[in-house]
């Protein structure tokens, strides 16, 4: 029989901002106790100084605003309420614990170095204070202590990493909504608007606000609408950003707006129903195991965003080109499928992750800009800049990471953009001023004759940029460099 008691309990909500499955809420409710449900931003405790600490960018940033907001609303509808503090995080859970005479604290683990500092911290003062501390599994597949090879260290290789969770069987089914909170309530709170995480002057939200729907209904709504109408195609159709193919839920995902267990359990529960889309529905749940495995990368190497995973990188010959970097991040580099997918990045938050990739390739070989100027940018710029993902897919790509590709794999974005983008209808979407040429020259307007350009209302140099960089010169030169650092 539940105990029931007007002391209450605390939920710490973090990276989980969801009711469903969220291990922390279901085993505060199980108490009896009335239940406070507390979000910090917290941009001062002192584990927020280390490099391996990232305030988030602007878009993530205009996401949580929406994201808090979706929360507070669900939560009110089953009697509770989002309480907003701002502040050091430990001290001020602890202080409201002890305000409210609160007998526990309950939250989920996120396996990243800044959180879990926090979090000692905070079991720290709760300890003083003899009120007990609920610690959770919720963010991952495979906790990174389940996946450790002979020497007690993380895989920096996918395959043998996803096999072995794989190996681990499903992870545990999903927990259930609260039908209903005992919430404590009245508790003074900050509001979203309070904190200003959205922009104003200049108000550059439009085109996520057009694009997005932030929260757990959105969240749960979408991934059903994937596994119905997107997932059969999904092994190829991927890859193509003139097509919907993808599933969207990396911005869910990344703010918990849906667990990886939710994901896992609801996809293999429509392949068993629907065995004809088991191929897509595999290469889906490999995609959340690459998420996966960044994450785990990130627990090993909290550093990740600051320095190559492969050391014989630290001298890489990385050139100092603000004016290439700016083309780069406006979108005006003269080669269409790597504006397209920057303009697209400015305009939603996201970028398709083909197109990511030719993006990146081509700052970091093409220009031969440090990776880390790229990741910073998508940083800021993207609603799933996730800390694990993001710079382990721009090491990924730069040659100097875990698993990584090649150094000497350049994208040519020419030809990536004619077997992607076939017809052209991604880059006349995001790059309007070429939407009158051919498919046969969108992708290298550069080729078209004067009389095709006038046709296309075209003005290389002046309506369209000519290419910063020649492709062929720029592979050669990148080459050059990986082949010096190599020897060194």
């Amino acid at each position: 029989m539940t105990r029931m008691t007007t002391s209450p309990v605390i939920v710490w909500f973090r990276d989980d901002l969801r009711l469903s499955d969220h291990p922390a809420l279901h085993a505060a409710v199980a108490t009896g106790a009335p239940v406070i449900c507390l979000y910090v931003l917290d941009e001062e405790s002192p584990a927020l100084n280390l490099p391996q600490a990232r305030p988030l960018g602007g878009a993530a940033r205009w996401w949580l605003a929406q994201s808090l907001r979706a929360l507070d609303g669900d939560l009110r509808k089953r009697g509770a309420q989002l309480v907003l503090r701002r502040g050091p995080a430990a001290k001020a859970i602890a202080g409201i614990a002890r305000d409210t005479q609160a007998t526990a604290v309950y939250w989920n683990d996120v396996a990243q170095a800044p959180h879990r500092t926090i979090a000692k911290e905070l079991e720290a003062s709760l300890k003083e204070s003899a009120i007990a501390a609920g610690v959770s599994d919720g963010d991952l597949l495979a906790t990174p202590a389940a996946i450790r090879n002979k020497d007690g260290r993380g895989l920096r290789v996918f395959t043998p990493f996803w096999k072995r969770v794989l190996a681990l069987g499903d992870p545990q089914k999903p927990l259930p909504t609260p039908r209903s909170l005992n919430g404590y309530l009245n508790l003074d709170s900050d509001t979203v608007e309070d904190w200003r995480l959205e922009p104003s002057k200049p108000d550059w939200a439009g085109g996520l606000r057009d694009t997005w729907s932030p929260g757990e209904a959105s969240a749960q709504k979408q991934l059903k609408a994937f596994l119905r109408e997107t997932v059969a195609g999904y092994a190829t159709e991927r890859d193509r950003p003139d097509r919907d193919g993808t599933s969207r839920l990396s911005p869910h995902l990344r703010f918990g707006e849906i667990s990886p267990r939710q994901v896992w359990h609801t996809a293999r529960f429509a392949a068993a129903e629907h065995p004809k889309l088991s191929r897509g529905i595999e290469k889906f749940l490999s995609e959340l195991g690459w998420r996966e495995f960044c994450r785990h990368l990130l627990f090993d190497v909290p550093d990740l965003a600051e320095r190559n995973l492969q050391d014989s990188f630290d001298h890489f010959p990385w050139r100092r080109n603000a004016k290439a970097l700016h083309a780069w991040q406006r979108g005006r580099t003269g080669y269409p499928i790597v504006d397209a997918g920057m303009r697209e990045l400015w305009h939603t938050g996201v970028m398709h992750n083909r197109v990511r990739m030719v993006v990146a390739s081509f700052l970091a070989k093409h220009l031969l800009i440090d990776w880390r100027e790229g990741e910073q940018w998508f940083w800021d710029t993207l609603v799933d800049a996730d800390p694990g993902n993001n710079p382990a897919n721009w090491q990924w790509v730069a040659g100097c990471g875990a698993d990584a590709a090649p150094y000497f794999r350049i994208f040519n974005p020419v030809l990536q953009g004619e077997k992607f983008d076939p017809k052209g209808d991604y880059v006349r979407h995001w790059v309007p001023e070429l939407a009158d040429l051919p498919a046969k020259l969108i992708h290298q307007p550069w080729t078209a004759t004067p009389l095709e350009l006038a046709g296309a209302n075209v003005t290389l140099g002046k309506t369209y940029p000519e290419p910063i960089v020649d492709h062929k010169a720029a592979r050669e030169r990148a080459l050059d460099a990986y082949r010096k650092t190599r020897a060194d």
